[in-house]
Parts: C-alpha cells; structure tokens; sequence
C-alpha cells in the first residue's frame, strides 16, 4: 500500500474493492498482482475511516474519504467482475 499508484489514482474504485472484493489481474507501481481480495463487511463510517488512515500513511495522497462517498459508492451496481483493472 505504500505509495501505491493504484490506489491513489481513483478513490472510488479502492473504496469498491473494500466493499465488493477485487479479483483478477492489477498492475501496482509497475508490478503485476493476480490475486482474490475478499470483500469485507463494513459500516460505511468504518471503511472511511479505514481508507482515510490507508491514504494519509506510507506516503500516499492524503485523501480523505467519508461516510457518505462510501455511501454512494456502496448505492452503484457492484461490478459482475470485482473491479476495473
């Protein structure tokens, strides 16, 4: 997760991956990953809070994410495949 190109580059695909899970091939800071991440059982004020502290340690961006965004992320379809590549 540090410096993490893949997260910083769309918040609202990190906060799908949280609440829906992400399979398949990503490419994170140039390097490769094909693996299942599960999707995990959160209010949306825990997984803001979860996320916020994500992107203000290990020299990412300092996004702030809040219980609405993830709200409204949580309102859109879940992806038939885990996440956008």
């Amino acid at each position: 997760l540090a410096k993490s190109d893949y997260l910083n580059a769309n918040p609202d695909r990190a906060i799908g991956a949280v609440l829906h899970g992400l399979s398949g091939e990503i490419t994170v800071n140039g390097k490769k990953f094909n693996n299942v991440m599960t999707s995990q059982n959160l209010t949306d004020e825990q997984a803001a809070d979860v996320l916020t502290y994500i992107y203000n340690s290990w020299g990412n961006n300092k996004t702030v994410i809040t219980p609405a965004k993830v709200k409204a992320v949580r309102a859109k379809p879940a992806p038939k495949v885990a996440q956008e590549h």
